[in-house]
């Protein structure tokens, strides 16, 4: 899962400053596959880790764990042929550079370790949804009270709109259709998105000397540092089924889902608008439902299927409503 949702900076700064390498004269069709690619790789995500956590025992502090570690190994790569890039003329603080990264790659932690919860309480398809319904709308909110971001009346009536959706998905079901434990575990990852995406924004308005492959490598490693020794106390090697089954998953998550999709993801939002990419984004959680449903057996309900359309409905009205805010002049 990634996620414009699963970065330590925003697109719009990604795409500046971690793909031009990639970009070159890319076409806007092509960035319009690469961003589609990414949305459905993501999308399979959780997918992957429902089969771990069936076949091989391990956790979500575990598989997250891995992730980190083996995400970071294949994007050194793509690190180490980035661009060269410019010394910043005030380097910040090495304190403020310090709590940067460690407040991102806790983030980050926080964000991958609840949604991998999440999908093993409440199952992929909600899961998915509340997490990627929710991230949007606390990192609006979060923009607004820390950063003191804009909203406008169309911002705020798509909160309005994604809240009323999360609420029709959660008690619009019967009992035991959506697990309680697992929404709070999503919304928990919602938030730890959030902190990591406020945190990607202020990066680029203040300036850290990281650019965004650095940064991203550099909160990974951290993420796979916080989580080893709760990895360690939940198991990290699987402790039945089949081995090699559970190796190739994590290696899928790692190689697609991250070392291939992220430079895909950079190159892609270079040449889109922000508003396009958010919206070619909700593909991951529809690609999610459309795995949970066709093969891991789950069910969609009607008030899950109503609370989806509404919820996404209204994050791509939030993405519309940010582009036309940051379209407009800054007026002193």
């Amino acid at each position: 899962m990634k996620t414009s949702q699963d970065l330590p900076v925003d697109a719009d700064t990604l795409g500046r400053c971690g793909s031009r390498s990639l970009t070159g004269s890319l076409s806007v069709r092509r960035g319009f596959a690469f961003l589609a690619f990414a949305g459905i790789a993501w999308g399979t995500t959780g997918a992957a880790v429902e089969v771990i956590y069936r076949t091989s025992g391990l956790g979500p502090m575990a598989i997250s764990f891995w992730r980190f570690l083996a995400g970071a190994e294949l994007l050194l790569p793509a690190w180490a042929l980035r661009p060269a890039r410019k010394a910043p003329r005030a380097p910040q603080p090495a304190r403020r550079r310090v709590l940067l990264l460690a407040g991102t790659g806790v983030g980050l932690a926080v964000f991958q370790t609840a949604y991998f919860a999440a999908v093993r309480d409440t199952g992929l398809a909600v899961g998915t949804i509340v997490t990627l319904g929710a991230a949007p709308v606390c990192t609006a909110a979060g923009g607004r009270l820390f950063l003191g971001e804009r909203m406008g009346r169309a911002g705020v009536l798509a909160v309005a709109g994604a809240l009323a959706g999360l609420t029709v998905l959660v008690l619009g079901n019967q009992p035991g259709v959506v697990h309680p434990a697992g929404v709070a575990m999503a919304l928990l990852s919602a938030a730890g998105y959030a902190v990591s995406n406020l945190l990607g924004r202020w990066t680029g308005r203040h300036g850290t000397g990281e650019d965004a492959f650095t940064l991203t490598l550099l909160s990974f490693l951290i993420g796979a540092a916080v989580m080893l020794p709760l990895a360690v106390h939940e198991g990290l090697v699987p402790q039945g089924g089949d081995l090699t089954e559970a190796a190739l998953l994590m290696l899928y998550i790692a190689a697609v889902t991250t070392a291939l999709a992220y430079p895909l993801y950079f190159a892609g939002v270079a040449v889109l608008r922000a508003a396009t990419a958010s919206v070619m984004m909700l593909l991951e959680p529809v690609s999610a439902a459309v795995l949970a449903v066709l093969f891991l057996d789950e069910q969609l309900t009607a008030a899950t299927v109503a609370g989806t359309v509404i919820l996404l409905g209204a994050i791509a009205a939030l993405a519309l409503a940010e582009s036309r805010l940051q379209a407009k002049p800054v007026v002193p």
